[in-house]
């Protein structure tokens, strides 16, 4: 079995972990946390320009036409500078949306823009009280005439003030699945996305749909199909979150490692005392397990394999591991481990927040747990 990367996709590692330390140091990190856009237009401009937004958009539609490995890659290094972007949400969830479903005209207007950055799409997905699977959309689409009208409340839209289109899960019908995708522009439909307070101080917004109306072709795939294609996208995208998950992990477990180095306590470095070094060594070897359950997620969609089972297996992992590794790495550091001033607090706090985030531990677990006891 063959672990290694192969040289364009060294040089592909080595471009974004330049570009992340030169664009996107975690000076920036902090200037974008809590900020309505998020993102800082010049970051955004360089990841289109060096076709990094378009690494899973096909060249016919303006992208780089690469796979879900080279995907991997990039968002393991976005994931270890903690590079605060729309990528995933636009690139990856949407971008592969409407791969999977839009048609030929909507493929053809969005997904060129998607690949320069010139557009931003973002799902509208969550609701209050509600869960993962497709009963917790409960948000109404329907049929006026030539448009839909919705009627709901969406919470947790990522990056929905700098968003061109949302693309909303809406419900459609009476039975459980009954959901459909639908291409929202929020200046169209009047809604007014209220920011919220996130653990990870990201650009997160609620927005009520209070007879919101989009136009008929605005639907993405076929009425009440929505839910096989989301569970699809989703399946594709966790994949994704694993190697963000993994890039955050080894760079929090790299400066706590040094930090173990320098720092001394009764005259001999704490990395000398048996339990540090313990910590350190389980964490690199379940960080080692992480990357390798990631890489084999990603080269498993490469080759168009079953993901049912090994992309919740990834997530599911590779974020419990970034969090205990982040809140093993905070005690190393000791009490100033939990001061803004400090960087290692900046890991943890996503750390957390992508464990409980797109498909959470228990129903990552629920879903492996079926693919395990019922085939």
């Amino acid at each position: 079995m063959d672990l290694d990367f192969s040289e364009e996709q060294q040089v592909l590692r080595e471009m974004v972990r330049g570009l992340c330390a030169e664009n996107c140091p975690l000076e920036v990190v902090r200037r974008m946390e809590d900020d309505p856009q998020g993102y800082t237009a010049e970051f955004w401009k360089q990841l289109g320009e060096l076709g990094l937004l378009g690494v899973l958009i096909p060249e016919v539609h303006g992208g780089a036409g690469q796979g879900m490995i080279e995907a991997a890659i990039v968002h393991e290094e976005l994931g270890r500078a903690l590079a605060p972007s729309p990528a995933f949400v636009s690139s990856v969830v949407c971008a592969t949306a409407l791969l999977q479903a839009g048609s030929e005209a909507q493929c053809g207007e969005w997904l060129p823009r998607i690949a320069t950055g010139d557009a931003v799409l973002a799902p509208a997905w969550l609701e209050p009280q509600s869960g993962f699977g497709p009963r917790g959309v409960q948000l109404r689409a329907e049929r006026r005439g030539d448009s839909w009208l919705l009627t709901g409340r969406k919470r947790h839209i990522p990056f929905a003030a700098a968003a061109t289109r949302w693309l909303t899960l809406a419900r459609t019908g009476e039975g459980a699945a009954d959901i459909s995708l639908l291409l929202v522009d929020p200046q169209d439909a009047g809604l007014a996305p209220v920011q919220v307070k996130s653990l990870a101080g990201d650009a997160q917004f609620d927005a009520d749909f209070d007879g919101a109306r989009v136009p008929a072709e605005a639907l993405v795939g076929a009425e009440n199909g929505g839910w096989e294609i989301w569970n699809r996208v989703m399946l594709d995208s966790i994949i994704a979150l694993a190697a963000t998950a993994v890039g955050g992990c080894d760079r929090a477990l790299e400066i706590t490692v040094q930090y173990a180095k320098e720092r001394k306590q009764f005259d001999k470095p704490l990395g000398a005392f048996q339990s540090i070094s313990h910590y350190l060594a389980d964490a690199v070897t379940a960080l080692d397990g992480a990357r390798t359950l990631a890489c084999e997620a990603a080269w498993a969609r490469s080759q168009d394999r079953d993901l049912r089972r090994l992309a919740p297996m990834a997530k599911l992992f590779a974020c419990d591991t970034f969090r205990d590794t982040t809140a093993m790495c905070q005690q190393v550091w000791g009490g100033v481990g939990f001061t803004r001033e400090y960087d290692i607090q900046l890991y943890f706090r996503r750390a957390k927040q992508l464990q409980i985030t797109w498909w959470d531990a228990p129903y990552l677990e629920e879903r492996i747990a079926a693919e395990v006891l019922d085939r």
